[in-house]
């Protein structure tokens, strides 16, 4: 009897779901270095040669997790910003952050995936770069937003960052002013260098009023790209 297209797409489905969620739980139990498709395929009661059906490799495994990282962080972000979306910049600022901070907090193995160390021998192919940008384009919006209202100010910018800020602009911010770019940038790296140092540990016995302390610090972040209060 021929199985149904509908019901053939559909196991495919759950099958390809089954095998993320067990390479997920290798992550948090062993790291992205040690994934494992062999592995993967045993704890599933699968043989390789059919878990291969599906990924033909552990590389093609990992960049599924990691658009699904990125995805899943970026909707986090998104839907932060559409609950505040009719109120000022630095307010939209303040909530994608907080969403970033909340999202790597509730799936560190995640995060710690597409923001920790590289994975020894793998290269993220250009597929995994329209979901690793969504953050940062919701950032580059809320500062657009802002440079339209002429609620922006950014610092001056040194003559010696003026042809790189002119590259940035053109790159990833047209719309934005040249003085607006290198701050930018600033504060993303900044923003996950916070998240990083409380998701991994470094703020042991240094903050402790956590939440408080990264509402201003991201506030103040915002601030230093010219977002005003």
């Amino acid at each position: 009897m021929n199985i149904p297209q509908g019901a053939r797409a559909r196991a495919r489905t759950e099958i390809t779901a089954a095998i993320k969620d067990e390479a997920r739980r290798q992550l948090a139990a062993d790291g992205a270095a040690k994934l494992s498709l062999r592995a993967v395929a045993r704890n599933l009661g699968m043989v390789s040669s059919a878990l291969y059906r599906y990924f033909p490799s552990r590389d093609d495994l990992l960049t599924a997790l990691i658009i699904d990282a990125y995805d899943s962080l970026g909707a986090a972000a998104e839907t932060a910003h559409e609950a505040v979306a009719d109120e000022s910049p630095a307010v939209r600022w303040t909530a994608v952050c907080e969403a970033v901070r909340g999202w790597a907090l509730g799936h560190p193995h995640e995060y710690a995936l597409i923001y920790g160390s590289p994975v020894p021998g793998y290269v993220a192919p250009q597929t995994t770069v329209p979901a690793a940008a969504r953050v940062g384009l919701l950032l580059i919006g809320v500062v657009r937003d802002a440079h339209e209202r002429g609620a922006l100010n950014p610092p001056p910018l040194p003559g010696e960052l003026r042809a790189e800020a002119e590259r940035m602009t053109a790159d990833f911010a047209p719309g934005l002013p040249l003085e607006a770019a290198a701050p930018l940038v600033a504060a993303w790296a900044q923003l996950y260098g916070l998240v990083g140092f409380e998701l991994f540990g470094q703020f042991h016995r240094v903050v402790e009023a956590r939440e408080p302390f990264f509402r201003d610090a991201v506030t103040r972040l915002g601030q230093s790209i010219g977002l005003r209060a």
